[in-house]
């Protein structure tokens, strides 16, 4: 069977779906409710085109091609519908992909590495941090202005981290040499798209404030799963620097459920695709409908499901955690 797709006639195999004839053939069409070898229903949207035949937009992970059918992938049209989906699953989408202290440094500093390095007593990593931007024991936080200070989400549960005391205190530690290429911590990819947590409720504020806090009184709100969420790398491709909607979800910050072995669910973060839902048995499900739908799992269905989940999630909400 032939199809056209961007004016260019491929052959489309039988049982194929538009989706998988593109990306079969090297055209790049984004999904994130798609994945191969798996269940999975169309929802996200993401992954439209238009069908240049019935002009009509259609997704592609769920539409088979016919005789003579004619693909527009890369239109302004397409693209800019593809982008709208983009900023509506986004507001659903609860989580700091970066920790705001991150972001605003000045001089590049992975702040969140460091202070998780610095909260598990790992010293000598957490210098290392430091290294990758400075030449230690000199650091540039004395003229600072403190942005970081300013932005973090602490502030608003009761007082920032001190931020720079510990950055202090960590290059004053010359007895920790850095060996090797401290260039194997991880250094912030600016270019990279950074959702935001949105602002506290009161209630957050209040169980925040009730937790054990950490020795650096960090909440470590940067997402866990940044690496490789693939809604991050699609708002990154799609240019997007702050959603059009903003973020409405009510989902708690950071309320984690441990399914099982090494596998965290955070509900915050989920945009409703399904996958999770419909390649596990008596596992997760939704739960009401419309605006108010949500996925979630009963404590007695934990042991239904397995840590490859993991990879099915294109958010972080499913993570693997050690």
């Amino acid at each position: 069977m032939r199809i056209t797709v961007n004016n260019k006639v491929v052959e489309a195999l039988e049982g194929e779906t538009l989706l998988e004839v593109c990306r079969r053939v090297g055209i790049h069409v984004p999904s994130l409710c798609y994945a191969p070898n798996a269940v999975y229903k169309p929802s996200c949207m993401v992954c439209m085109v238009l069908d240049e035949t019935r002009s009509q937009m259609v997704p592609s992970c769920s539409t088979y091609p016919v005789e003579g059918m004619r693909i527009d992938t890369q239109s302004d049209q397409v693209v800019s519908l593809r982008k709208m989906a983009l900023d509506l699953l986004l507001r659903d989408h609860r989580a700091d992909c970066e920790a705001p202290c991150v972001t605003v440094c000045p001089h590049g500093l992975n702040i969140e590495g460091m202070l998780a390095s610095y909260d598990r007593k790992d010293y000598l990593r957490a210098r290392k941090y430091l290294a990758a931007v400075f030449d230690l024991p000199s650091v540039a936080c004395d003229d600072c202005k403190a942005p970081c200070e300013k932005v973090c989400r602490r502030n608003s549960v009761d007082a920032h981290v001190e931020i720079r005391s510990i950055v202090k205190e960590l290059a004053a530690k010359e007895d920790l040499v850095v060996k090797g290429d401290p260039s194997d911590v991880e250094v912030q990819d600016r270019t990279r798209f950074t959702s935001r947590q949105g602002v506290f409720s009161e209630q957050e504020k209040t169980r925040l404030r009730a937790e054990q806090p950490l020795p650096s009184n960090c909440l470590h709100c940067a997402c866990a799963a940044r690496k490789d969420c693939r809604l991050r790398d699609l708002a990154s491709e799609a240019g997007i620097k702050t959603p059009r909607f903003g973020v409405s979800s009510a989902q708690p910050f950071k309320k984690r459920k441990h399914i099982t072995g090494d596998l965290w669910f955070e509900p915050a973060k989920c945009i409703h695709c399904g996958l999770c839902v419909y390649n596990s048995r008596d596992g997760f499900s939704f739960k009401g409908r419309g605006f108010t739908m949500q996925v979630d799992i009963p404590e007695a269905s934990y042991g239904n499901v397995n840590e490859s989940l993991a990879e099915l999630c294109p958010t972080g909400a499913l993570s693997i955690i050690r």
